[in-house]
């Protein structure tokens, strides 16, 4: 895999980063968005699979986390947070014009991706879900129930079977470890209702994955936002005994068959 490229956009609240992994013969561009908390240089085997595939991708650090300007993990409104990746499929667009865009969100970034679906109707071939923050979140409703929001980090436990993605992350010096933030909490709860209410994305393509054991954002919860979601073209996997981050868990080249196969189908209508 070619080395990754760093850009700087201007984006709503100050410069975003935006890391490119090119391929070398390119069928399509891929938008990969990350999740709370996190970056995109967690998801450089993610990339080295889909630069394998043909995918050249393009992947920001939100406002907020990375390398990206704000303060860390305060987002106030996800809305602004889609439109800077819809700067970043502008900057793909004007580098690949020939190619078809897909998106890949994960958690938070399945929440974004999802309103960015709704707010830009024909833009995407192909959506990929996973592990998404939609339908019935009920995590920032109880935290903003309370007076102060407890000093809980995520657990790196929760993640993946495999605790050397835990012991990582933990010592990640640009992942957030510290607790969730109230302004945060609210715009989570604002754009769940607001995808909520917002419509299918017709028979745009989308690619549900989902780890049967998430607990920090649990299957039960998603599964009625992503069927609100879907136009009726959905494609749907869930992994037995997976925790929440797919694309690192012990079975994750199942994961990754799962999504490039979905790809090509697509991609070969």
């Amino acid at each position: 895999m070619a080395e990754a490229r760093e850009h700087t956009l201007t984006g709503t609240r100050g410069r975003i980063t935006v890391r490119e992994w090119p391929a070398r013969r390119p069928r399509y561009v891929a938008l990969l968005v990350h999740g709370y908390g996190e970056h995109s240089g967690r998801y450089e085997e993610v990339a080295g699979v889909l630069t394998g595939h043909g995918g050249t991708v393009y992947a920001p650090d939100h406002a907020g986390h990375g390398r990206s300007d704000g303060e860390r993990v305060v987002i106030e409104d996800f809305e602004d947070v889609v439109t800077d990746v819809h700067a970043v499929a502008a900057l793909a667009r004007t580098a690949r014009p020939d190619l078809p865009v897909v998106m890949v969100g994960h958690s938070m970034g399945g929440l974004v991706a999802s309103r960015y679906a709704q707010r830009h109707p024909g833009e995407l071939t192909a959506l990929v879900l996973s592990g998404p923050v939609i339908g019935d979140w009920e995590l920032p409703r109880r935290l903003l129930a309370l007076e102060e929001i407890p000093d809980t980090p995520v657990s790196p436990a929760s993640l993946s079977r495999d605790p050397a993605v835990g012991a990582a992350y933990a010592a990640d010096p640009l992942v957030w470890h510290g607790p969730m933030k109230r302004p945060t909490l609210e715009a989570f709860a604002r754009t769940l209702e607001t995808v909520a209410e917002g419509g299918d994305v017709g028979r745009l393509p989308l690619l549900w994955v989902h780890g049967e054991d998430d607990r920090l954002v649990p299957l039960s919860g998603s599964r009625p936002g992503v069927e609100r979601l879907s136009g009726g073209d959905l494609t749907e996997r869930i992994y037995p005994g997976a925790r929440h981050e797919l694309f690192n868990e012990t079975d994750r080249k199942e994961v990754f068959a799962d999504v490039t196969r979905f790809l090509d189908d697509v991609l070969a209508r």
